[in-house]
């Protein structure tokens, strides 16, 4: 198997960087995405995500809000209910994300936890408009 040039590895992996700086909040956001994709069309409860999850309901319905809020995901059937929200693009590089997820975990976790969110951020994101 060969290897890609520096430059081209490099370039494959700004997107999916970028989305995860962009979008993502912390590693258990992006691992309910994932689990969403990957088991998509499937509807998922609020237990059963916290199951999957290990995280207390409170929790995962903010994790839930915020991939709700980004578009990432749709209610489904009620509002207890999400699927992945699929659409080509998005497609493409949610697959890109997981591919590198699985292959560069250690590398995926710490630039998810080096960003810090300042005050100025936290600020910021109390005036995020939602979609209603």
């Amino acid at each position: 198997m060969e290897s890609m040039p520096m430059s081209e590895e490099t370039n494959s992996k700004q997107p999916v960087d970028r989305f995860i700086i962009d979008q993502m909040e912390s590693v258990p956001h992006l691992e309910a995405l994932l689990l969403f994709w990957r088991a998509r069309p499937r509807s998922w409860s609020l237990g059963e995500m916290s199951k999957s999850l290990y995280l207390d309901a409170g929790t995962t319905q903010g994790i839930l809000g915020d991939l709700l809020q980004r578009g990432l995901i749709i209610q489904s059937g009620g509002p207890n209910a999400w699927e992945y929200s699929s659409g080509p693009d998005r497609d493409r590089l949610i697959e890109q994300v997981d591919r590198t997820y699985q292959s560069e975990l250690i590398r995926i976790s710490r630039l998810i936890h080096s960003k810090r969110s300042t005050p100025i951020q936290e600020f910021a994101k109390a005036f995020r408009f939602k979609k209603d």
